[in-house]
């Protein structure tokens, strides 16, 4: 059985400051970061255990991760694992990197955010050209304001043409953007008009449930991140029971962990392997260069 697992334990800070997120240079206490690693640790070591699956791993932590060792060793542990194909993690590549090089990088792949507000875009840029010179597959990107639009399009004619760069929509403010600025980010992003809608999820079929679920620190299973109804653990023995796939039951779907996974969209066409990571399958220099 192949299952995808979008993990978000109860972690919740981060050294970023960025005004629009509610976990900004927020601090946990010394139990809540035992907490923490014990259930990471528990995760970790059930993953290694499950001989019968093959399955990937996406964390999606609140805060970011990579600055504590114990992420680090978790990913490289993950990825030396048979029973595991890829981890991915989302980070805003504010760590050291020199820890990669204990992971199987063939797994491994990383999901960059660049924050303009938080670090220059010179030491960005010199951590993403350090991913690539250590052979890591990842992926860069970025929200989409308005005021950030010079630092995203500088980024992006810095980076290699072959590294994918998504666009996050702010769509706190409705009709935020202009057609002349949706024109200038779908050249940077050629998905990002998919990403800068809701798209009606009521009824349709989604594979969260089934092939991917999101699961807490407690091994809570739910369908997705944006669905609060629990549907098993999976520390229970048969949790694979709990598993179908049924249609959504919120009304629409805006981000892109969630709406990629609905099969009416094929998205799974489009990103085939980089699903996790958020790389196109087909992404090359040509075709961004031919938006």
């Amino acid at each position: 059985m192949r299952l995808s697992i979008i993990y978000r334990g109860p972690l919740s800070s981060c050294n970023y400051g960025c005004e629009y997120c509610p976990f900004a240079k927020h601090h946990e206490t010394d139990e809540e970061h035992a907490r923490d690693t014990q259930q990471l640790s528990r995760f970790v070591d059930w993953a290694n255990t499950r001989k019968q699956h093959q399955l990937s791993v996406l964390f999606t932590p609140w805060g970011e991760a990579l600055i504590r060792p114990r992420y680090q060793d978790a990913i490289s542990t993950l990825t030396k694992s048979d029973t595991i194909e890829k981890v991915a993690i989302q980070t805003n590549l504010s760590c050291r990197l020199e820890w990669v090089e204990n992971c199987d990088k063939s797994k491994l792949a990383l999901w960059a955010t660049f924050h303009p507000t938080e670090t220059t875009r010179q030491k960005f840029l010199a951590k993403c050209l350090e991913l690539v010179s250590r052979g890591v597959r990842f992926s860069v990107g970025a929200v989409g304001l308005k005021e950030h639009f010079d630092e995203i399009l500088a980024l992006r004619d810095e980076l290699p043409d072959s590294v994918y760069f998504w666009i996050n929509a702010y769509k706190r403010i409705e009709s935020y953007y202009t057609d002349a600025d949706i024109e200038l980010l779908t050249k940077i992003d050629p998905l990002f008009p998919m990403n800068n809608e809701y798209h009606p999820s009521l009824g349709k079929a989604c594979r969260a449930g089934s092939s991917v679920i999101s699961v807490d620190g407690d091994g809570q299973i739910k369908r997705c991140h944006f669905i609060s109804e629990k549907i098993g653990n999976i520390y229970d023995e048969e949790f694979e029971s709990a598993l179908s796939e049924s249609p959504c039951s919120n009304a629409v779907c805006g981000c892109h962990i969630g709406y990629v996974h609905m099969d009416e969209l094929r998205l799974y066409d489009v990103f085939s392997g980089g699903i996790l990571e958020r790389v196109p399958a087909d992404w090359s220099p040509v075709s961004r260069l031919t938006v």
